[in-house]
């Protein structure tokens, strides 16, 4: 059974923006407390997995997939923060240090200074004491946050796998990169990039690269450009007929950008989650299973 627990995180930012507020989604016994709802952790140690939503998406939007990666046995954290986006606006974000990835600074630092932030502070829960191996980490994420996953994961040591869904490493122009600039992704472990054909957000979103003529994806971009080769290890997955918002569930059309989004043709939930999980499961737990069910994946593209 998976249950979650609520916890918060002061993840930098001037008051009270500073705060991001956490769901960990665990492996649960069947019997728990019926007055607090609280059920203890069942087995473990798990590895920890923390989720970057994309901007002005709502961290429940995920849960779908929190609670498929709990029952592979993982711990999976989802969070929420208000903060600053861009030009003085403020909504749902993972929190970018924009400074971080200027062409003067990018590698220096993580661009999303909330990942340390957040794992430190899961050591702090008490109904998880013994449960989580936060030596043991993935880094995934939706669009921005996928991105901020990809630029952020080797300035944290313990992270040994990263996964996005909608997510490049092209970067806006407004930052001062020469237009059409894919950087380096900053990972020193496998990276699972996956997308779907009916995206439209990434392709409306081209003005802010300087590739308005659509003529290569950007995350197939990503895939050959900023990842140096590992063997096979990397994957690229492209889901026919899914689009931007195919991992989020429900979409809240009352925010974020789904306005820009292709009509999806599919919906592959169980595939990706499934994706996800044989991923996870042959980088973080090292298990032979997992391998043989992504090494027998069709249409998967290694690097």
């Amino acid at each position: 059974m998976i249950r979650s627990l609520w916890w918060a995180a002061a993840t930098g930012g001037e008051p009270p923006f500073g705060t991001s507020h956490l769901k960990v989604h665990y492996p649960a016994a069947e019997q728990g407390d019926r007055l607090t709802g609280v059920f203890p952790p069942e087995g473990g140690p798990y590895p920890v997995v923390l989720f970057l939503s994309g901007i002005n998406v709502g961290q429940d939007a995920y849960r779908w997939l929190a609670v498929e990666i709990a029952s592979a046995g993982f711990v999976c954290v989802t969070f929420d923060r208000v903060g600053e986006l861009f030009g003085g606006e403020y909504g749902l974000t993972p929190g970018v240090d924009l400074d971080a990835a200027r062409p003067e600074t990018y590698g220096t630092r993580a661009t999303c200074p909330a990942i340390p932030a957040i794992l430190e502070s899961l050591a702090e829960i008490e109904l998880l004491k013994g449960v989580l191996d936060l030596d043991r980490v993935a880094l995934g994420g939706h669009s921005a946050g996928g991105t901020l996953a990809l630029q952020s994961a080797a300035h944290v040591p313990s992270v040994k796998a990263v996964f996005a869904y909608g997510a490049h490493t092209m970067v806006a122009t407004m930052l001062g990169w020469p237009a059409g600039t894919v950087l380096p992704a900053q990972v020193d472990c496998p990276v699972l990039l996956s997308v779907g054909t009916r995206d439209g957000v990434i392709m409306g979103s081209s003005d802010r690269y300087g590739q308005e003529s659509h003529e290569r994806d950007p995350v197939t971009r990503t895939f050959e450009e900023a990842l140096s080769d590992r063997g096979g290890e990397h994957l690229l997955a492209v889901l026919e007929g899914a689009n931007h918002f195919t991992i989020a569930d429900p979409v809240d059309r009352t925010a974020a950008r789904a306005f820009l989004d292709l009509p999806a043709t599919a919906e592959p939930r169980p595939e990706l989650a499934g994706l996800i999980t044989a991923f996870l499961g042959t980088h973080l737990h090292e298990d032979a299973r997992a391998r043989t069910v992504l090494d027998g994946l069709p249409d998967i593209r290694r690097r």
